[in-house]
C-alpha cells in the first residue's frame, strides 16, 4: 500500500533536516507557516514564517555544535492534513546530552506544512538542555 502523500511531505522533511537542506525545507514550508517550539527556554515560542524557521533550525545547529541528530521513527497520517512524526532526537550543548523522543504535529494544506506543534518527552530536561 502506498504512503499517503502528506506522510511522504513530512518523511521529505526530516531527510532534508538530516541533511542539512534548507532550501529543501523552506519548499516544503507556506511562506506563512508556524513552529510552536514547547517550554521556557530561549528557543521555544512561536517562530512565524519560512525564514524564522529556517533561523531556527540554523540555531539549533548552532547551539549544539552541529551534533543534533533526529531519528525518524515513524509517520502517521490522518489523510485530512494532519501528520504525526515521531522521532528521538538527541544532541550535545555545553556539556549537558539530550537523549529523548518527541514529536511534531504538522498541518498540511495542498503540498505545503502550514503548522508545526511540537512535543516533547521531557519537558524539564528540555528547558534545561536549552537553557
Amino acid at each position: 500500500m502506498a504512503e499517503h502523500p502528506h506522510a511522504t511531505l513530512v518523511r521529505r522533511g526530516y531527510e532534508a533536516f538530516s541533511r542539512g537542506d534548507m532550501d529543501a525545507l523552506r519548499a516544503l514550508l507556506a511562506m506563512d507557516a508556524t513552529q510552536h517550539v514547547p517550554g521556557t527556554h530561549p528557543l521555544a515560542g512561536d517562530h512565524k514564517g519560512q525564514d524564522a524557521i529556517i533561523d531556527f533550525y540554523r540555531r539549533l545547529a548552532e547551539e549544539t555544535n552541529g551534533t543534533m541528530r533526529v531519528d525518524l521513527s515513524s509517520v502517521c497520517a490522518d489523510g485530512r492534513g494532519h501528520v504525526v512524526g515521531v522521532s528521538r532526537l538527541t544532541a550535545e550543548r555545553q556539556g549537558k546530552r539530550l537523549d529523548q523522543m518527541g514529536c511534531i504535529v504538522f498541518r498540511v494544506v495542498g503540498d505545503k506544512v502550514t503548522d508545526l506543534d511540537e512535543c516533547v518527552e521531557d519537558i524539564d530536561h528540555s528547558n534545561d538542555f536549552w537553557s
